[in-house]
């Protein structure tokens, strides 16, 4: 398993705008290439999400199901990647003052995977959270600030 935390100077609710648009999964998401189609109800439980992943010039095709949502504070997903089996991905948003504490963990369900974590891929899978949690960090606070003045978030 991979966790990863990230505290986002931005308060929760413009947090979850992002997690809860999935067609800008893209954006913060690390190894997307293209948001193919989101479910109009994403993020609702069941919902899907569908998207082109790759590193140079390999792609694989990726479904994302939402199996818990808790508005503004928790979803949960299910990623699945044939034939590299699936993954669950927690996301919690932790009220921190007036910014996010973002808690992300990691770890497969099914596949291969299921038998190469531990070290070195949790290690690996940690990175790219990381650098994903910045991504999304960024995205955050640069729309918090572009808010105009004393405009409460969305």
């Amino acid at each position: 398993m991979s966790r990863n935390r990230r505290l986002i100077l931005s308060p929760p609710s413009r947090v979850w705008d992002l997690l809860a648009d999935g067609h800008r999964y893209g954006e913060w998401v690390s190894g997307t290439r293209q948001v193919m189609a989101a479910d109009p109800q994403w993020p609702e439980v069941g919902a899907r999400l569908r998207v082109r992943v790759g590193l140079g010039p390999l792609t694989l095709d990726d479904t994302c199901v939402v199996r818990v949502c808790e508005p503004g504070r928790r979803l949960e997903l299910e990623a699945k990647a044939d034939p590299f089996g699936a993954a669950r991905i927690a996301m919690n948003l932790v009220p921190w003052g007036e910014n996010t504490l973002f808690l992300l963990e990691w770890h497969p369900l099914r596949g291969p995977g299921t038998r190469m974590h531990g070290l070195p891929v949790d290690y690996l899978v940690s990175i790219r959270n990381g650098m994903m949690l910045t991504k999304l960090a960024r995205i955050a606070v640069r729309e918090q600030r572009a808010a105009p003045a004393g405009a409460p978030a969305p």
